[in-house]
Formats: C-alpha cells, structure tokens, sequence
C-alpha cells in the first residue's frame, strides 16, 4: 500500500503467510524486527508479512504498509486522524480475510490492535471466534496503569499474551489468558542502545512521533543551550529513530537558526554514549536508566489529552524507570513544567551533582534486576512454542 488513496494492501510474496505481525510505533516496530530475527533462527521457512515499519522490513517481513509512519499518541490526536486509521484498519481487516495468515502477532500499539483482535473473532477469523487463525499478542498494554478491564476482553480474543515487565503476569491471574513473562527487549539485546560514557553528550531524546517531537524538542534544545552558555565544552547528541522524525528535527534547527556543530543528529541503531540526557517519557528513557545516564523526563501532550488522561489514571510516575522503582529517579518535568529554565536545572543536577550520579548508579542496578528473567525463555521463543503448538496445548491443559 504504497499510498493513502490506495483501498487494499498488496497481494502477499509467498503462499501461504505463516504470520502477519503488526505494529504500529517505531519502538514496537524494532522490538518486533527482534522477535522476528529470532523467530527465524528457530524457523529459517518462515513466510512473514508486516503492517509495521522498516525494521521488520529489514528482517525478512513482507511489508505490506508503514504503520509507524501514522503513529500518534493522545485522544485529541488520533480522533484528528480518524479517517486515516480507520481506512488502515479496514485495509489490514480485509487482508486477513482474503489472504488467511496461519498466525499473527500484534505489538504493542493497544488501541489499535486489541480493536484488530475483537473484530476478527467477530469475523469468525480467530480461534476464539470459531476460526483458524491464531492471534498472539506481545508487549500488553499497561492495564496496570488504566482500563484494567481489559483483560477480560483480552482473554476472549487472543490465545496468548507475552509481557515485558514480570509483575504483568499477576495482573491477568482473574482470567484464562495464558500470559508468560518473556523478558524486557533491552534485557534479552546484545548490547543496550545507550552507554553511560563520563565525558560524552548530552543525549537530547525528543522521541519516535511527530507531533511529540515537534512539542518537546525545541525545549531540550533551548535547555541545553542555556546550561551551555555556562560551559562552553557541553555538546549535544540528538537521536532520532527514523528519516520523518530526522526531517522534523531539521526543520526545528533551521527555524530556531541554529547551525551549530556542537549539536549532532545520529540515527537510533547504534550504542550511543552519553553522560547525561533529556527524554521524553517513552522506550528511551528506560533505557537511560538501564546505562545508568542520569537525566530528566518531559512530556508535553495537547490539554485536552493530559486532562483525560489524569482522569483515568493514578499513576505517581511517568517514567517507566521511577514505576519501577516507585521512587523519581529520574525528575519529571510535565507540561506546564516542562520549561527550558526547569529543564536547565535538572540537566546541572545530572551533570555535577555526585548524589545524583550516584543514585542513579544503583537504580540502574535494581531495574536489572526487576526485569532480567531467570527463565529460558525469549520472546522468540515464546511464539514459536505457541505457533508450533506447545502453546496451544498448554491453554487445553491449563
């Protein structure tokens, strides 16, 4: 589906599709591209298609369309793009329907794909609706934080569920869902994407969509450079996840006027080091507290968004890093917060405070510990138990 105005997805490269996976953000898109690579060291057959992004492109998926290009977070985004998703959604219904996908995989990105999951049991598409196709999903939404009753609606339309954090598990124990713990993304890489380097960059992480971007940079950028003005040796490192959010970067510096070497752009893929970041709230920010790389947490969203969204959660924390450790480990500066000047602040604590380094050393520590997995368990591993069978049979004897 090369372009909006085109009503159907393409026809798939082999017959049949062993999996579909879907993904909707950037973050989930890579997470994804993970599973996938070793999913097919398991099954070196496997035929893959993806609504997702280029990075399961890059593992081998048949790329049916870019979701992550159309990612947005917030109430007053997406009804703003309804029209859009709705037209993506009925796209990728219709082609599950014609094409029948022996499994699909759904990522993260809740509101749409767990909407995906009941309308193919009410299409009589899925097991749980009376059909063949088995429907996975990994990466859960965060019941935990809002709208916990949405396990019940889980259990009835998914035959397995593979979650990040392990406290995840308890929270679906009232229902029939089979859930495992399959270990966090970061945990199970090679090496973390950020690295806690003394005399590195200030890591300025604006975030993987649009709209955020275009909110929440230009404040990191006039924090940094504020806290520069009193030491002229600090440079900066902004990284980006791919070449849209790249563009809007771009086009901020040049409108603010700023052509400066000491400010960097480098693409998400490759272990970047830094001695201190600004971050939004999303995957970024954990992994700061995994390196150990002090800093703070932004988020800006419309109005309208934030005060729906404190209405329906109770959460003490943004960050995933300060839930996990039910302490601020890493400051939180929201909305009205959200300033240069505070910003600047929080970025000297960072730097030169040796309580604050310290502090964040040994968090980092704890948030290892809170999601590493003592069991031989992947999430790889975890689907292709479930695709070959393993899975299915377990739920039977369950």
């Amino acid at each position: 589906m090369s372009s909006l105005l085109s009503s159907e997805f393409p026809e798939p490269d082999a017959s049949p599709i062993d999996l579909l996976i879907v993904a909707g953000e950037h973050s989930g898109d890579q997470h994804a591209a993970r599973l996938l690579l070793g999913l097919k060291e398991l099954r070196p057959d496997l035929t893959v298609a993806a609504v997702g992004g280029s990075q399961l492109k890059r593992e081998g998926a048949q790329l049916l369309f870019d979701l992550t290009q159309y990612s947005v977070v917030g109430f007053v985004e997406v009804v703003s793009k309804f029209g859009l998703y709705k037209k993506i959604f009925d796209a990728t219904i219709n082609w599950i329907e014609k094409h029948r996908p022996r499994h699909i995989c759904l990522v993260d990105y809740p509101g749409f794909n767990l909407r995906l999951a009941r309308k193919l049991k009410k299409r009589r598409l899925s097991r749980k609706g009376g059909g063949e196709i088995q429907v996975f999903y990994y990466i859960g939404p965060q019941i935990w934080a809002w709208k916990a009753k949405r396990r019940f609606q889980m259990a009835r339309c998914l035959d397995g569920l593979g979650v990040i954090f392990p406290f995840e598990v308890d929270c679906y124990k009232d229902t029939n869902l089979r859930v495992r713990f399959v270990g966090h993304p970061f945990v199970t890489m090679s090496e973390l994407p950020l690295k806690f380097e003394f005399d590195g960059p200030i890591l300025l992480l604006p975030g993987s969509r649009k709209i955020a971007v275009s909110r929440i940079f230009p404040i990191l950028l006039e924090a940094f450079l504020r806290l520069r003005s009193q030491h002229p040796d600090l440079h900066a490192l902004v990284i980006y996840p791919d070449d849209e959010i790249r563009k809007v970067i771009e086009e901020i510096l040049v409108d603010l006027n700023i052509e400066d070497l000491r400010i960097r752009l480098a693409r998400a893929g490759v272990q970047s080091p830094g001695r201190a970041a600004l971050a939004s709230s999303g995957t970024m920010s954990l992994a700061c507290g995994l390196a150990g790389i002090p800093g703070c947490i932004v988020y800006r969203t419309h109005p309208v968004t934030f005060l729906l969204g404190r209405m329906l959660t109770k959460l003490p924390y943004l960050g995933i890093a300060n839930l996990l450790l039910n302490s601020e480990i890493y400051p939180e500066y929201i909305q009205a917060r959200a300033t240069a000047k505070n910003l600047e602040r929080g970025l000297h604590q960072a730097l030169f405070s040796d309580v604050s380094q310290k502090n964040t050393r040994e968090s980092s520590r704890k948030i290892w510990e809170h999601l590493d997995t003592s069991e031989n368990s992947s999430s790889s591993v975890w689907l292709h138990e479930l695709m070959e069978g393993e899975g299915a049979r377990a739920l039977n004897d369950s």
